[in-house]
């Protein structure tokens, strides 16, 4: 480490001699005012999305419309790799054996960790029916699993969101939150070569506009 480098980013954490590089991916993340708890919650703001184009086809299936099946794969490819591959693996491999170690909030992690599991097999069955939709009982099927998983994981991440992760700084020390901010940063451009979040979120636009939904204001109520 060079003596003389102290970061700045935040109170959460404890001053002491840096590199030069690790202060600089720090006041990067503090320009950007992303903080590891916030990070992981846009995350979920992608998920949320992408649970509104779930539902968007599970409505075209009740009512008997027409849907561009590709959209369905293009979102579930993208839980697969930013939610399912990613997102998830995080919690399990960093929030998750934290909590446990810490005696606390573990009755949840558990049911957590067995939703990702859920979610997962749910995600494969989506992916593998798309390609023959041939009947109306196959639509029918594809349009129950795609509700198991929003319902799922509406409650799932709201849950993370309000209980989960508030409690991270309090299992944690300041140093270590801090840290595994940067821990994800880096994960997340070795995995996606970039920041997955803005890669994403651009395909996730993409598809709402392909159906239809992207206008906010349709959806105001009269």
């Amino acid at each position: 480490m060079t003596e003389g480098y102290f970061c700045t980013r935040s109170v959460w954490r404890q001053r002491g001699p840096r590199s030069q590089p690790d202060c600089q991916q720090e006041e990067q993340r503090e320009e950007e005012g992303v903080s590891t708890n916030e990070d992981l919650m846009r995350e979920h703001g992608v998920l949320k999305r992408l649970l509104l184009l779930h539902e968007e086809i599970i409505r075209r299936i009740q009512a008997k419309q027409d849907f561009p099946p590709q959209t369905v794969t293009d979102a579930a490819t993208i839980i697969r790799k930013f939610i399912e591959d990613y997102h998830e693996k995080l919690e399990e491999d960093h929030l998750f054996p934290r909590f446990r170690k810490a005696g606390k909030l573990t009755e949840l992690v558990d049911v957590l960790a067995q939703q990702h599991q859920a979610g997962r097999q749910v995600t494969e069955r989506v992916l593998a029916a798309v390609p023959s939709l041939k009947t109306a009982e196959d639509r029918g099927k594809l349009s129950a699993d795609l509700s198991a998983f929003v319902r799922m994981y509406a409650l799932h991440e709201a849950r993370e969101d309000t209980v989960l992760f508030p409690e991270l700084p309090k299992v944690v020390s300041p140093h270590e939150y801090d840290a595994l901010g940067e821990q994800f940063d880096k994960i997340e451009q070795q995995i996606f070569g970039g920041d997955g979040f803005d890669i994403y979120l651009d395909t996730v636009t993409v598809i709402e506009k392909h159906l239809g939904i992207y206008d906010l204001s349709q959806f105001t109520p009269r």
